[in-house]
Order: structure tokens, then C-alpha cells, then sequence
């Protein structure tokens, strides 16, 4: 099947007369005369008034934004979007020390969550640098394995997670 490139004009059983506005791997977005902007599958039947050549191997934004995305989160040092669990919003932690003659601290639960949160991505981050790294195989397995009990120390702020996929987990015991 030969795709269309943008800009060819079509006629369509039921939308009537359009041109190609975009293309991406699985449909067209048609513009159309009388019943404006509709995708429709590559593979729809529909008469061709005029092709213009498909000159590169077109992509959709959308195509385009989620391959960026998982790009950026697989590579770089950017986060997801993680939500603390809905018990603990617009909470806070209190720090009370142990001597009477000093002042205990405050902090929004979020700012603690987002701190805790961004400990685990670079966590992440650190072992996708080990795993491309030069280091021999059983050097990069020990640091992996001190990873994952860091993984577990930090198993304890796992309440603080809405989603149980985004817990901390560390060595499991055998």
C-alpha cells in the first residue's frame, strides 16, 4: 500500500472532498470541505483526486512527543510525575528533637515527598551509568548490589507513595 503524502486531495464515501493535513503510521488527518478536520485509516477506502508524493517518512506529533518523553525519561535526569499518596497532601512533617531547649522544624510533606522522589531517580540515573559504563561486569554487579540495598533503606517512606508501582524495593529476602 502506497501512502499518501500531505497535501493530496481525496474524496471520501462519507466526508466527501478533503486534503491531507498530516499522516502518521496508522491514519491520515483529512481536511475536509464540508465536514472539517477527520482521521481516517490508511487502509479506508476513498477515491484519490490528486497525490502529491509522501517525500519523508512521516511521524505525528504525537508520535513524535511520547517517543521524546520516554527518551528523556530513560536518559536524562528528569522525573516523572509521581503523586504522593492522598492522605498526605497538604500535610507536614514535624521534626521534634530531643532536647527540650530546642525548637522543632516544619516542613510541607510535599517538599519532603519531592526530595524523597528525586533521591530515587538518581538513584536510577546512577544505575544506567554504571549499566553503560566501562567497569567489569563483576564491579558493576557489587555497585548494583549496594544500589539495591540503598533501594531497601529507603523502603520505609514507601506509605508516602499514592501508587504501590512507584515503592522503593530492595533485596528481596530469600
Amino acid at each position: 500500500m502506497k501512502i499518501l503524502g500531505i497535501g493530496s486531495r481525496i474524496t471520501h464515501p462519507e466526508y466527501g472532498k478533503g486534503v491531507i493535513t498530516n499522516v502518521s503510521s496508522k491514519e491520515y488527518w483529512v481536511t475536509f470541505i464540508e465536514n472539517g478536520l477527520e482521521t481516517i485509516p490508511l487502509n479506508d477506502t476513498f477515491e484519490i483526486i490528486e497525490a502529491a508524493e509522501n517525500e519523508v517518512d512521516t511521524v505525528s506529533f504525537s508520535d513524535v512527543e511520547t517517543t521524546l518523553k520516554n527518551l528523556l525519561r530513560k536518559w536524562a535526569d528528569v522525573s516523572e510525575i509521581v503523586p504522593i499518596g492522598d492522605k498526605w497532601k497538604g500535610g507536614k512533617i514535624i521534626l521534634e528533637p530531643g532536647q527540650v531547649n530546642l525548637a522543632s522544624k516544619e516542613m510541607p510533606i510535599d517538599t519532603f515527598f519531592h526530595k524523597i522522589v528525586m533521591v530515587r531517580d538518581r538513584l536510577r540515573v546512577m544505575e544506567q551509568k554504571i549499566n553503560s559504563s566501562n567497569l567489569e561486569e563483576i564491579e558493576k554487579v557489587e555497585l548494583q548490589q549496594y544500589i539495591t540495598r540503598i533501594y531497601g533503606s529507603l523502603t520505609s517512606f514507601n506509605v508516602l507513595f499514592k501508587s504501590p508501582n512507584h515503592n522503593f524495593v530492595g533485596e528481596k529476602s530469600k
